[in-house]
């Protein structure tokens, strides 16, 4: 297949992408940027260059792939400058662009979503679809539940000959190289001086290596029924306790607990994420696909040491 891939020189679409390329799969990509171009076609990658705000762009990469996978999401506007909901509202433009042009030719197109919370137990891939596919549109609503709209509105999409499919992935999806929460825990620790997690570390997180998640998005391009959710996750719940207590064994330094009322201090922005329990299961996933992960799971690859071999600038 052709595949058209926005964010192939991410974190997870650096990883996508040789997973693809190694199954035979001819991998199309979106690039923002001079470095982005360069390393995609170093990895094999046929360059187009543009963002998600060249809908154009999209539109056209889109009509002449036999598949399209959307990873790409501006963080930088979303979480350095301080506007999701811009950042929500650029992706759901884009969505809707893509879906456009596949509408009507049965071809796949993979979404990249997030794992619900779902208070009191794991979170399955029938949960989180609470949102109408057209809530996206109303100008109040917050950046978080109009990406869930978004994931909605390519579900549906099914509707309308396109083989639609969301991949959920986890709070983090580890593995060497990661600057995402995981390393954002370790810095706070070098930082503090103490391996802290929130309240009684009892929350948990759901996880997945980077690797094994690469793989999921192949399987939904290749195989995933229209319409399905589909969850990324190995580990269903690893508790914030238990990461504290491999950061501060590596870095050897306390491992403390953080009041509620002094976590916005000491964790900052990540706060949000570690102050809710939101575990997450992929069975339902695995019956359907037949995915299994065979990467290290969290604690194990935290366990390596590739996190704490030099402090991430």
């Amino acid at each position: 297949m052709r595949v058209f891939v926005t964010g192939a020189s991410g974190w997870i679409g650096s990883a996508v992408v040789p997973d693809l390329i190694g199954a035979g799969h001819e991998v199309v990509g979106l690039a923002r940027s001079d470095a982005s171009a360069d390393a995609l076609a170093q990895a094999g990658v046929t360059v187009v260059r543009g963002s998600l705000d060249d809908l154009d762009v999209l539109r056209s990469a889109s009509a002449s792939a036999d598949g399209v996978i959307h990873l790409a999401f501006n963080h930088e506007l979303a979480f350095e400058g301080g506007d999701f909901k811009g950042a929500a509202e650029a992706d759901r433009r884009a969505v809707e662009a893509m879906g456009e042009a596949l509408a009507g030719s049965d071809k796949a197109f993979v979404l990249a979503s997030g794992t619900p919370a779902q208070p009191g137990r794991a979170a399955t891939e029938r949960d989180g679809h609470e949102i109408a596919p057209g809530a996206a549109d109303n100008p109040a609503l917050a950046g978080p539940a109009a990406r869930m709209a978004t994931a909605e509105y390519t579900l549906s999409l099914a509707s309308r000959g396109v083989r639609s499919s969301v991949v959920r992935l986890p709070r983090t999806n580890h593995g060497e190289g990661d600057e995402g929460f995981i390393a954002t825990l370790v810095r706070t620790a070098r930082d503090k001086g103490v391996a802290g997690y929130y309240g009684d570390g009892s929350n948990r997180w759901p996880a997945v290596h980077r690797l094994d998640s690469a793989r999921m998005f192949r399987v939904a391009l290749e195989d995933a029924p229209a319409g399905s959710t589909l969850h990324a996750v190995a580990d269903e719940g690893v508790a914030l306790r238990d990461i504290a207590e491999v950061i501060g064994r590596h870095l050897d330094v306390p491992v403390v607990s953080v009041p509620p009322e002094e976590a916005a201090g000491h964790f900052g922005w990540l706060t949000m994420v570690l102050s809710s329990d939101q575990p997450a299961s992929s069975a339902l996933t695995r019956e359907l696909t037949g995915w299994q992960p065979t990467q290290p799971g969290l604690l194990d690859d935290l366990g390596k040491g590739h996190y704490f071999r030099t402090p991430s600038l």
